[in-house]
């Protein structure tokens, strides 16, 4: 299966471009949707959750109370490791196995931190969705309801802009509207089933 990985900061707008690359039939696989998914009610993850900080970190609904456990884990470090430790594993197994059920020509590996937690690895290629850090704070300040300083303690977490353009084989400039981005994106589209057919071709020829 031949993976291109779409990642970026928060408030990039990767969401948005990999809805783009699904109007083309192209399958995403979303690491936040498999983050938060192994955080079910009853979950081995959520139950050890419960255990370490107590029903603090749980909603009245008994689901996992995310506000907090980010708050949590951005002003203790070593929090943030032990809940590294306990979901990288889970969230990638579950990565793998939704790679592998893709039925599209290429499949769509979706993840803010594709390559901080070095999932680039199972990419063929890598598309960053660049846009400014002064927009990335509007966009999500506009969106989250959240302080400029929240954002950027969230950015100081990721990896720089600098970091992930150096990852990057294709980049995708998202300052501008939405629209702009229909062109670009089945631009790629078209390139990146050239590349699956020059792999298959590969493949195919006899030694």
């Amino acid at each position: 299966m031949y993976v291109v990985g779409v990642t970026g900061g928060i408030g990039s707008g990767k969401t948005t471009v990999t809805n783009l690359f699904q109007t083309h039939g192209i399958d995403v696989v979303d690491a936040d949707v498999i983050a938060r998914s192994i955080f079910q009610p009853g979950s081995d993850a959520l139950l050890h959750v419960q255990e370490r900080f107590g029903d603090r970190a749980l909603l009245e609904t008994g689901e996992l109370n995310r506000a907090w456990l980010r708050e949590r884990v951005f002003t203790h470090p070593e929090d943030k490791a032990w809940l590294n430790q306990l979901t990288h594993p889970l969230i990638r197994e579950q990565i793998l196995a939704a790679l592998k059920q893709a039925q599209s020509p290429y499949v769509i590996l979706s993840a803010p931190l594709l390559v901080e937690n070095k999932l680039t690895a199972l990419c063929d290629r890598v598309l960053v969705v660049d846009v400014t850090e002064a927009m990335q704070i509007e966009r999500t300040r506009q969106r989250d309801d959240v302080s400029a300083q929240q954002v950027s303690a969230i950015m100081q977490a990721q990896a720089s802009r600098i970091e992930r353009l150096q990852a990057a084989d294709d980049v995708l400039d998202n300052n501008g509207t939405p629209e702009a981005l229909v062109e670009p994106v089945e631009r790629l589209h078209r390139f990146y089933l050239q590349q699956v057919e020059q792999q298959l071709q590969l493949r195919d020829k006899p030694l």
